[in-house]
């Protein structure tokens, strides 16, 4: 019997995200689950299962005799990766980080040769969203994966997933793009896929592969014959290996977002937990916090405004052709009806 691969391609923060990763796991039983993170930390992931573990919380991955030279791996209730981590640990089956250790990458000090320019990074969720008519990736990305709520079979979201990403990928993949290769991706890449060959290599039958959806396409089973084992080798030959430490600290939901500047940063991760924590009466769940937030600081939220709002969000929603109201429709229904068209307030919701 040969092993079997499941390409789970993810938001790396996504409750929608998370839920799909657990009906796919719990629909494919692996015996070993490859999750995109950090292999320097490989003797924390056993921590997880720690019911005092409680997330937010992040890896700390540093160079003892360097620590300024420090990466950080958050998780939340909601990230599939966490999600993952646990299941597997529950079942018992093998789980890894396969992403390129922190201790093969460029210290973040090293600059680029003179004359080159940084590498200008794809935007996958931008780009697929404009071409779906949506203005923003954040937003297209949300409303069509971590806001749903249906039971759809979770491979083929998965599959529509990954196939998107491979035709975004095909049409980057010319020399006029060549400035939005980034050497480090393409190294982490290579990495993944040897540490998924030597999984299989080991034996293990049936594998699933947690991933950002942006890899998706290159670590499958085609992908493993189009790169070689050797083309991988010898990207990943050069590379200066280092001492590194790793180890699990606090977090908050405050460094999860993207206006904190972390990278793979949400926009709400508030809205996200919320997703993830309740699975009905979203709308009343989460406009009633809304206004309980707003007579904490003294401003008007009445239970008719919330009844109000809840309304509005919904005919909204209605009116776009969405089966349920997103974050966008209550930002507005909380302008117009609670916030009574003053963009202040709403300031403090934010």
């Amino acid at each position: 019997m040969t092993a079997s691969l499941h390409i789970l391609g993810i938001r790396h923060h996504g409750p929608g995200s998370a839920r799909m990763v657990l009906r796919a796991l719990e629909d494919l039983k692996p015996d070993a689950i490859l999750i995109e993170g950090p292999p320097d930390a490989a003797e924390l992931i056993e921590m997880a299962s720690d019911k005092e573990m409680q997330p937010p919380v992040a890896l700390l991955v540093y160079e003892p005799d360097a620590p300024q030279e420090a990466s950080y791996f958050p998780f939340a209730e909601f990230s599939p990766e966490w999600q993952a981590i646990r299941f597997g640990l529950k079942k018992r089956a093998e789980v890894r980080f396969i992403d390129l250790p922190r201790s093969m990458r460029p210290p973040s000090a090293k600059v680029t040769e003179a004359g080159d320019a940084p590498p200008q990074p794809i935007d996958a969720l931008e780009q697929l969203a404009h071409a779906t008519g949506y203005s923003d990736g954040e937003a297209w990305w949300s409303r069509l994966i971590e806001e749903r709520r249906g039971e759809d079979e979770p491979m083929s979201v998965f599959d529509a997933i990954r196939e998107a990403m491979s035709s975004l990928r095909e049409k980057f993949s010319g020399p006029e793009h060549a400035a939005s290769r980034d050497p480090e991706e393409i190294a982490r890449e290579a990495y993944m896929r040897r540490s998924i060959r030597a999984a299989i290599k080991e034996g293990f039958k049936r594998v699933a592969i947690v991933c950002g959806a942006w890899h998706a396409p290159v670590l499958t089973q085609e992908a493993l014959g189009t790169f070689s084992a050797k083309e991988d080798d010898a990207v990943l030959k050069g590379l200066e290996k280092r001492k590194t430490a790793a180890t699990w600290i606090p977090w908050t939901h405050g460094r999860l977002a993207f206006d904190s500047g972390y990278g793979a940063g949400v926009t709400s991760p508030g809205w996200y937990e919320h997703l993830w924590v309740h699975h009905d009466r979203i709308a009343e769940r989460w406009l009633t916090s809304v206004a309980r937030l707003m007579r904490e600081e003294d401003l008007e939220g009445s239970p008719a405004n919330v009844i109000e709002s809840v309304r509005l969000s919904e005919s909204l929603a209605m009116l776009r052709g969405r089966a349920a109201p997103g974050l966008e429709e209550f930002t507005e229904a909380t302008l117009s009806v609670l916030c009574a068209g003053n963009p202040l307030p709403l300031k403090v919701i934010e």
